[in-house]
């Protein structure tokens, strides 16, 4: 056999690896500069000498800064969003507001398209970027990374996020969390808890049960947590009837206690009312100022608000500046390497585009000087972008119709609006379709009218149509999907990501990307189908302040994703862990062993091999099903994945240990973890719905 290795990762709770090739480096949690102990010191002695107004002051922001203490040497602190890279807020004289002193800001591909890459270590390397940028501009504090899990495709903020999947956002997390503090850089998990849509976000309750908040919207902040993050943004919705930044279940028993968070707690923008319960409840910080705490000394001095309480916010601030390092080095400069960054976000937009479809080898195009090629569509002079605080402007910025004239030269051809005759003469049609996502609203699953009718008629004259889709989540497709010859997903892909989507249409980059999410057929297969109010749509104007506050049920519970359409029988358009490649791969010899005496643990081992004739990468996926459990239970559920590199003809070992929690569902009576003794199946797949290999094992 040629080419043979070994791999092995670990997927527990903490994975303790970041990937790079065919090798695992073991890795850290990440620890700050100062043990909480020493930090605690620190505070403490500040905080002591601090007068009642200092302190009063000090639990509000100024704008995007923690204030700063003059009569203490200590300088404010500058925040600044978010996951994507650093959106950088301009004065009216075109410069950077705050005291930011870097003029530009890498744009990246979009977190939802990092996911897709299936690549831990590139996380960390993307948010190692980032973090070397905040350094530069005297930043010390990222709004980021959001992890909310995609439950609704309409959903505003999904291209912010990682995906569908707890595991698997679990997983890109730790790495992200660890990049980015490497550097200095305090991360901030957001939204904690509960942030699935973006219709009138501050009048939305989440109504959802213990389990399901424990095994699937947990798990990515457990991650986090567990990484060592030093900060956490609670969300703008409430949870079963408390606003999160206000409740104490939210802040103080999932966060504080079960979780073990130590740190930082912030509010959202504007996201809490009542100053008596943010005090009691556990957060730390208002965001950006007082508004909330605008009666803190009139509610002091009455007895609503307890001066023991605004104690505990000002020592965990100090807490979490001081073990930073924050106020040692507020003011030093660090020097970015922009082009090395640039590198890591044209090598992300690489590995998370997605090839979808590609009907008779349509893709790569071969180079033929004589074939002419059609360009229309929505994104080929503009860049496909998120906005609201995800927006970063970017530098270098190449857009589409750039990027394929530098590689296909005189035979491309723009035509903004090309009649049925010119489409049909065209031996190559490339049609740019998609969305633009932001924060404080959703968006229709399907395409507008008018854009629906356009990309119909552009596959319906053109056999050799390639869809370019470039959107935030997933889209309604089954209307042209069919007749399209090939199908490119490429998400929001950063600055330069137009450049390896086009390498990925001449074959010099092998598409690797797999689904974060899954693509469904109509939005009514989805469980969060009917979550807008009185039968509204996500057009609706009514101001947010105006609107009712009105219930989002989770009633599906666990059953979120792939588990839903496992669940209910429902074949997606393109399920979750899909994509395609340029060349083949086979998983063979799958060996289950126990990996430790007590069979808490096994080990996974399997073989892929390339049996095409390009290189590539394909993502091993192991999933886990539990077919006699107690409670109702997924059909499979993702616990380990790898992405494997190989050449033609090779072949690697894949070992992925899996620990008792990879069994585990939360119990609601003894509020722990439970791994049911007995068999469980253990399934080797391409995707949710591409199994190849399976097994059985016994836990004890």
């Amino acid at each position: 056999m040629k080419g043979k290795a070994l791999i092995k990762l670990l997927p527990f709770i903490f994975s303790g690896f970041i990937l790079s090739g065919a090798r695992c480096q073991t890795i850290q949690p990440f620890k700050p500069h100062l043990s909480i102990g020493e930090a605690d010191r620190k505070a403490d002695e500040i905080l002591r000498r601090m007068t009642p107004d200092e302190k009063a002051a000090f639990i509000a922001g100024d704008d995007m800064l923690i204030r700063g203490l003059k009569r203490f040497n200590i300088p404010s602190v500058l925040m600044a969003d978010a996951t994507g890279g650093i959106r950088l807020a301009m004065d009216e004289s075109g410069k950077p507001k705050w005291g930011v002193t870097i003029n530009k800001s890498t744009a990246f591909p979009c977190p939802l398209l990092l996911a897709a890459t299936w690549n831990p270590r590139l996380a960390y390397n993307y948010a190692e970027s980032i973090g070397e940028e905040c350094r530069a501009g005297n930043i010390h504090i990222l709004l980021g990374p959001g992890m909310n899990i995609y439950r609704i495709s309409q959903g505003g903020r999904n291209f912010e996020y990682f995906g569908e999947d707890p595991f698997l956002a679990a997983r890109m997390i730790e790495n992200y969390v660890t990049g980015l503090q490497s550097t200095g850089t305090i991360a901030t998990l957001k939204h904690f808890l509960g942030n699935q849509t973006e219709f009138k976000r501050r009048r939305s309750n989440t109504v959802v049960d213990e389990r399901t908040l424990h095994e699937i919207y947990m798990p990515a902040f457990e991650a986090g947590i567990n990484a060592g993050a030093m900060a956490v943004m609670t969300a703008y919705n409430q949870v079963n009837g408390q606003w999160c930044g206000e409740s104490d279940y939210v802040i103080k028993e999932l966060l504080r206690k079960e979780l073990g968070f130590k740190w930082l707690v912030m509010s959202d923008w504007w996201g809490v009312y009542d100053g008596e319960k943010v005090t009691k409840a556990g957060l730390d910080l208002e965001m950006p100022w007082a508004t909330a705490l605008k009666n803190i000394k009139e509610q002091t001095a009455d007895g609503k608000i307890q001066q023991s309480d605004i104690d505990r916010m000002v020592k965990s601030i100090l807490r979490t500046c001081f073990a930073m390092g924050v106020y040692d080095n507020v003011n030093a400069k660090t020097e970015s390497d922009f082009d090395k960054h640039e590198q890591v976000a044209l090598n992300t937009a690489r590995e998370g585009i997605v090839l979808l479809k590609n009907s008779n080898g349509i893709l790569p195009l071969s180079n033929n000087k004589a074939r002419k090629i059609i360009v229309t569509g929505k994104y080929v002079t503009k860049l496909a972008r998120g906005g609201g605080a995800a927006y970063v402007n970017g530098y270098n910025n190449v857009n589409l119709l750039d990027a394929l004239k530098s590689s296909f030269g005189a035979q491309i051809e723009y035509i903004e609006n090309p009649d049925a005759d010119r489409l049909r003469r065209a031996d190559i049609v490339l049609a740019s379709v998609g969305t633009f996502d932001e924060e404080g609203s959703d968006r229709a699953f399907s395409l507008p009218a008018d854009e629906e009718k356009q990309i119909s008629g552009i596959v319906s004259a053109n056999k050799n149509t390639i869809v370019l889709v470039n959107a935030g989540g997933g889209i309604r497709m089954t209307g042209w999907a069919g007749k399209a010859a090939a199908i490119l997903y490429g998400w929001y892909p950063g600055q330069t990501g137009n450049v390896a989507l086009t390498e990925v249409l001449t074959g010099k980059t092998n598409p690797s990307g797999k689904l974060p999410v899954s693509i469904e057929k109509r939005f009514e297969d989805t469980p969060g189908y009917g979550y807008l109010p009185n039968g509204k749509d996500v057009t609706d104007q009514t101001p947010e302040n105006e609107h009712p506050i009105y219930d989002v049920h989770y009633n599906e519970g666990i059953f979120v994703g792939y588990r839903w359409n496992d669940s209910q029988k429902i074949d997606p358009l393109f399920p979750f862990g899909y994509g395609l490649s340029y060349t083949s791969f086979a998983c063979s010899k799958l060996k289950i062993t126990r990996g430790s005496a007590s069979g808490d643990s096994v080990m996974v081992s399997f073989e892929v091999k390339n049996t095409g004739k390009v290189a590539g990468a394909e993502v091993a996926q192991v999933y886990v099903s539990d077919p006699k459990a107690s409670v109702p239970r997924p059909e499979k559920e993702l616990k380990g994945f790898f992405k494997v590199f190989l050449k033609p003809g090779e072949s690697k070992r894949v070992e992925i240990v899996l620990n008792k929690r990879s069994f585990a569902f939360w119990d609601v009576h003894t509020k722990s973890w439970k791994a049911e003794p007995g068999e469980y199946k253990i399934l080797i797949g391409r995707s949710s719905r591409e199994i190849e290999l399976s097994s059985v094992t016994n836990l004890q």
